[in-house]
C-alpha cells in the first residue's frame, strides 16, 4: 500500500517515513524543503535500506496538487505534516500561516473528496487545549481560543477536516501531539532547526555542543514543583509509531467514527529544570542557563491523559525522558562532529 507523507523530510515526518517503511508500506514524500533538506533521504535509506519516492513541490500550488493526485491515483492514505509551526513567527506573519497551513489542507482534501474513500491522518497539537483547567488533559477537554495564529490554524484545520468527512468518503484521525523530542537511535536522522531553535531540547543540545552561550529559562515563578513550566515530552520515534498504528486503524476500517481524536504523549509532565538536569545526567555536561522573565503565551502546564490512545488506538509511548535526551545528544554530537 502506498502512503503519502507531506512534509516527510521534516523532523516528525522523516521518522514516520522510517516507521512506515519498516512496516512494509510504500511511501511517497512531498516536501518543498522550506524547513528541511533532501539530505534526510540518505538517513532514511541508511536505516530502512529503501528509498521512498520524493517529489519536491509546494502544496500551496493548487495545480501541482491536482497533477500529483492524477499521477498517484493509487494512494491508500495520507499523513499530513506539511505546515509552518513557529508560534512567534505566526504572530508576526499571520497570513503566511493561514496560506501555508489552511490552503494546503483544503487543496489536499479537495482531491481526496473526489475519491470513493480516503484515509487521512492530521498532524494536530495540544495547543488547541490552551491552558486546560484540569491535568492530565483528556480528549474531552474544551478547545480554548487560540493564543496564536499557528494554534488557530490547527483548530481551523480540525474543523475543516471534521466538516469535510461528514459529506465525503474521507475517514480521518486527528493526532494532538504534546512535545516531540529526540532523534532516531541510529543518529541517522533527527531534528534540524534552521537558525535559533524555537524549542527547548534543540536549544539544550546546541548549548551542550557550545553553539549557544547559555540557555534561557523563561520564568521560575509558576505554580509548579520548581517554578518552571511543565510539559509532556514524547520521543519522536514513539510519536512516529502512533501515526503508523493510526493509519493501520483506518486502512483496516477499525475506526468507530468518521473522525477520531487522540492525544499523543507520555502522560508524564516534566519541568524545564527537570529536563535540563536529565540532559546533564545523560551527557555528563554541566549546562549554563539563566532564569529570565516569563515568555508571552506560555502556559503553566500541559501533559496528556493517554488512556484513549493506549486502550482504543492500541499505542503506548515506550521511551523515557532519558532515552529521548540521550538520542537527541547523540544526534547533536554526530552533526557537530563531537567525539565525547
Amino acid at each position: 500500500m502506498k502512503i503519502l507523507v507531506t512534509g516527510g523530510l521534516g523532523f516528525i515526518g522523516s521518522h514516520t517515513v522510517v516507521e512506515l517503511q519498516n512496516e512494509g508500506f510504500d511511501v511517497v514524500i512531498v516536501d518543498n524543503l522550506s524547513n528541511s533538506s533532501d539530505e534526510v533521504l540518505k538517513g532514511i535509506v541508511a536505516i530502512t535500506g529503501k528509498m521512498p519516492i520524493f517529489e519536491n513541490f509546494d502544496l500551496r500550488e493548487k495545480s501541482a496538487v491536482i497533477d500529483f493526485f492524477k499521477r498517484h491515483a493509487d494512494i491508500s492514505g495520507v499523513i499530513h505534516f506539511a505546515a509552518s509551526k513557529a508560534v512567534g513567527e505566526s504572530v508576526e506573519n499571520p497570513l503566511l500561516y493561514y496560506e501555508n497551513n489552511i490552503n494546503t489542507l483544503v487543496y489536499m482534501l479537495q482531491q481526496l473528496q473526489a475519491k470513493d474513500e480516503a484515509n487521512f491522518i492530521f498532524s494536530s497539537s495540544c495547543t488547541v487545549y490552551g491552558q486546560a483547567e484540569k491535568m492530565p488533559i483528556t480528549e474531552n477537554a474544551s478547545v480554548q481560543p487560540a493564543a496564536s495564529p499557528y494554534g488557530n490554524t490547527k483548530q481551523i484545520g480540525e474543523e475543516i477536516i471534521t466538516e469535510t468527512c461528514k459529506v465525503s468518503g474521507i475517514n480521518a484521525i486527528l493526532l494532538r501531539y504534546f512535545n516531540p523530542i529526540g532523534a532516531h537511535p541510529t543518529a541517522e536522522i533527527g531534528e534540524l532547526p534552521i537558525g535559533v531553535p524555537q524549542n527547548l531540547v534543540p536549544f539544550i543540545t546546541q548549548t551542550g555542543a557550545g553553539l549557544r552561550q547559555e540557555l534561557s529559562v523563561y520564568g521560575d515563578d509558576y505554580p509548579t514543583l520548581d517554578g518552571t513550566c511543565v510539559r509532556d515530552y514524547i520521543h519522536v520515534v514513539d510519536l512516529a509509531k502512533a501515526h503508523v498504528v493510526a493509519m493501520q486503524r483506518l486502512l483496516n476500517k477499525q475506526n468507530s467514527e468518521k473522525v477520531e481524536t487522540f492525544n499523543v504523549g507520555t502522560g508524564t509532565g516534566s519541568t524545564v529544570l527537570e529536563v535540563i538536569q536529565t540532559f546533564e545526567k545523560v551527557s555528563g555536561k554541566k549546562l549554563p542557563y539563566k532564569i529570565v522573565g516569563r515568555r508571552e503565551g506560555d502556559i503553566t502546564s500541559a501533559y496528556a491523559n493517554t488512556d484513549k490512545a493506549n486502550n482504543v488506538l492500541g499505542w503506548k509511548a515506550q521511551s523515557t525522558l532519558e532515552d529521548a535526551l540521550e538520542s537527541a545528544w547523540k544526534w547533536e554530537k554526530k552533526i557537530r562532529s563531537i567525539d565525547n
